[in-house]
């Protein structure tokens, strides 16, 4: 993958500069010109930060042409490196000699050979009357909807959001850095996924849009193992220091550091999408406009008891109960969703199995999962019988790298993205979770009873409207 690459001198003299601006709307790129006198060149310009929202989303990739899937690429081209360059100003520069581990240091040169790649990919050559045609947006075109934060977050001064409730968040670069900003509010439609007119597209732009799809795919790819490989990283460290369990800087900068990825993931993924797989009725990309939340929590379910009866050798786990409308459905991603209720329900059966005994298969507690629908969330309600947790651990649940397994360990060919998680280990399921809820504007809250049983209440944000909390 990375074997040999070297940040050099001049690469981070870049990413030191891409990092100063903010992410999502932080920065413009405009890779060309409309002024005859003035030639095409990268011109940097500061604007109002603009997280998108997943309406916007829906909304911005319906019925994709050559010309809008360019300014797509055109938007990645421009937001990805920044984005990039602030995760790895931010691993080189994490407290506590966590950024020497070696794990570390092996992410930070793929985040920084990714963002060589961005920044070094050659731009497209149009002519003036395709330039135009791209800047001119569809006449009648409905105008986007705001997007909206999250309410379970708190918002920062600057605009961004607290991921850890008043710990340090992070600059973003958004001071004072010797530049001329000029503030501007370009609106979303004409930067992201903008419909044109124009329907004969020259060949150049259909090629570009294939070979930075493929870079995107590279990409995506080499990235697979970060989450292990972070979290590798930060147990070589804690091994090192002999600690028991992280600080609240680095939990703070892991809530961050995933938060990122996990919108890294999403537009990559999203754009792939877009450009490679045949028309859908029901999907825009990743996103599916119609996911049925049943028919997803039902899959779940059954991947959760198959991996609780191989880790048990059990012929039965306990049993789950689905109480849920099958005709429930709402824009999602349903991966997210998917990944966010096969973690929690892998807890539950753990805890339920462990507190009764592998050998009490045909008297297990069910496991409830209760699903509704009101005017701004769709909630998932996840009961068990699995004995709670103590009070004094609750803080510790969200904390990553805390669990009950015995044995932490990760292997060192363990390759699996966060989707291909084992039955428990290096706890990472629960602030995860958290995190993919909160992406698009949900939430994760557990409460438990010691000695009966733990409650955790999933909520989605049903309207769709709520912008990426950028970390």
């Amino acid at each position: 993958m990375s074997a040999g690459f070297r940040i050099s001198p001049a690469l981070w003299d870049k990413i030191h500069h891409f990092a100063s601006f903010p992410q999502t709307g932080g920065t413009l790129f405009l890779s060309f010109s409309l002024s005859p006198v003035v030639p095409a060149r990268l011109i940097f310009i500061h604007v109002d930060p603009t997280a998108v929202s997943l309406q916007q989303m829906v909304l911005f990739g319906q019925n994709p042409s050559q010309g809008t899937l360019l300014k797509a690429s055109q938007f990645l081209s421009e937001e990805l490196p920044v984005r990039l360059a602030h995760r790895v100003k931010e691993l080189d520069e994490l407290p506590h000699n966590l950024s020497i581990m070696p794990s570390i240091k092996k992410v930070k040169n793929w985040y920084a050979q990714s963002f060589e790649e961005l920044i070094t990919f050659p731009l497209i050559q149009l002519s003036p009357s395709v330039r135009q045609a791209l800047m001119v947006p569809r006449s009648g075109e409905v105008a986007l909807p705001e997007s909206t934060p999250n309410p379970s977050l708190e918002p920062l001064s600057d605009g961004y959001t607290n991921l850890s409730h008043g710990l340090d968040g992070g600059g973003n670069g958004n001071g004072a850095n010797g530049f001329n900003k000029l503030r501007l509010r370009v609106p979303m439609e004409r930067r992201y996924y903008a419909s044109t007119n124009r329907t004969d597209w020259p060949p150049e732009v259909q090629d570009y849009n294939k070979r930075f799809t493929k870079l995107l795919e590279h990409i995506k790819s080499r990235h697979d193992p970060t989450v292990t490989t972070v979290a590798q990283g930060v147990l070589e460290w804690k091994r090192s220091q002999n600690a028991r369990h992280i600080g609240h800087d680095i939990q703070a900068w892991l809530d961050r550091f995933y938060m990122s990825r996990i919108g890294i993931r999403f537009l990559i993924g999203q754009h792939v999408a877009l450009n490679t797989q045949l028309a859908h009725e029901d999907y825009v990309g990743i996103i599916c406009t119609k996911a049925n939340v049943h028919d997803i929590v039902q899959e779940a379910i059954e991947n959760a008891r198959f991996v609780c009866e191989e880790h048990y050798a059990m012929f039965k786990g306990p049993p789950v109960q689905l109480i849920c409308p099958k005709n429930l459905t709402f824009p999602y991603v349903p991966g997210h969703l998917s990944h966010i209720v096969f973690e929690l329900l892998k807890n539950s059966l753990r805890a339920v199995v462990e507190r009764f005994g592998v050998d009490k298969e045909d008297h297990f507690p069910p496991i409830k999962v209760v699903v509704v629908e009101g005017k701004e969330d769709i909630t998932i309600k996840i009961s068990d019988e699995g004995g709670g947790i103590p009070r004094s651990a609750i803080p510790l649940i969200w904390t990553y790298m805390y669990t009950t397994m015995e044995g932490q360990r990760i292997d060192q060919d363990f390759q699996a993205s966060d989707f291909k998680a084992p039955m428990a280990g290096f706890g990472y399921g629960l602030p995860l979770s958290r995190l993919y809820a909160r992406y698009f504007g949900g939430d994760l809250r557990l409460i438990a009873m010691d000695g009966f049983g733990t409650d955790v209440y999933i909520h989605l944000n049903r309207l769709s409207s709520s912008r990426e909390p950028l970390p």
